[in-house]
């Protein structure tokens, strides 16, 4: 299984959650949304070979901590992902948006310095703005739209541009996300959970073990079965990793154990 975007630093206990993530073999991406958070991220996952840290900063705390973003800058040197950025255009957050994008193509410049990034991208009610942050910014590496909720038209310009995209349980259970998710390009898509800000009804947040929840709505979606959807998960990532050189996956078989 795989869980491309999870702030894994956020649950109550981290570590427990991470050795069962090593114990099912299941491959993941530990988002941070402030820069500040990247030596601790980095410390919890220890030398755990599935799993990866990104550094960003968090659109949403962009108006209180803008000025991360020169650590940040520092530290994408350090790491080939990045994440969580982007664009938020919710009326909560319309205030900050010229310093989000400010910062967005600050990072991109960045990752351009230094021959691209994998890039985990927030767009709500802010696509078309990422998608022209994108277009005015080459070599930047892979931009991964998490949990896109723009247009159709944004969907198509955003697969023109080469993007890709996570998708989880979260996204797919509404009606919205099952039809963007069918138009994305299938071997541009992996699997997320956005935990443990997303949760699984009453009992509690998702967990990365949750992505096969998303599986089971891919086998829909994509009408073949949950192994076949697994199998074109794990290509994915591995077409990623031929592309980027960035994780070697390709010798690595995900644990049995990880199948529900």
């Amino acid at each position: 299984m795989i869980d491309f975007h999870c702030h894994v630093d956020l649950y109550p206990d981290p570590v427990t959650v991470l050795n069962r993530v090593e114990a099912e073999g299941i491959y993941l991406l530990a988002i941070t949304t402030t820069p500040l958070a990247w030596a601790g991220m980095k410390q919890i996952i220890g030398n755990r070979k599935r799993v990866k840290a990104a550094v960003g900063l968090h659109p949403e705390l962009v108006a209180e901590r803008h000025a991360e973003v020169t650590l940040l800058e520092s530290l994408i040197s350090e790491t080939r992902y990045v994440g969580e950025v982007g664009l938020d255009g919710s009326p909560q957050h319309r205030g900050s948006f010229p310093k989000q994008d400010e910062i967005l193509r600050r990072v991109f410049r960045e990752c351009a310095v230094h021959r691209g990034r994998v890039i985990s991208i927030h767009s709500r009610a802010a696509a078309s703005g990422v998608l022209d942050a994108l277009s005015a910014h080459s070599d930047i590496g892979v931009p991964i739209l998490h949990w896109f909720s723009g247009s159709m038209r944004e969907l198509e310009r955003a697969a023109n541009l080469g993007c890709w995209f996570s998708v989880g349980p979260s996204m797919l259970a509404s009606a919205k996300g099952r039809r963007l998710t069918e138009a994305m390009p299938s071997d541009r898509v992996l699997t997320e959970t956005d935990a443990p800000f997303t949760r699984n009804g009453r009992s509690g947040p998702l967990m990365p073990w949750d992505v096969a929840n998303a599986e089971a709505d891919l086998a829909n979606i994509w009408r073949m079965p949950i192994e076949g959807v697994r199998d074109r998960l794990l290509g994915n990532l591995r077409q990623l990793v031929a592309s980027t050189k960035i994780m070697n996956v390709a010798s690595a078989e995900p644990s049995r154990a990880s199948e529900p």
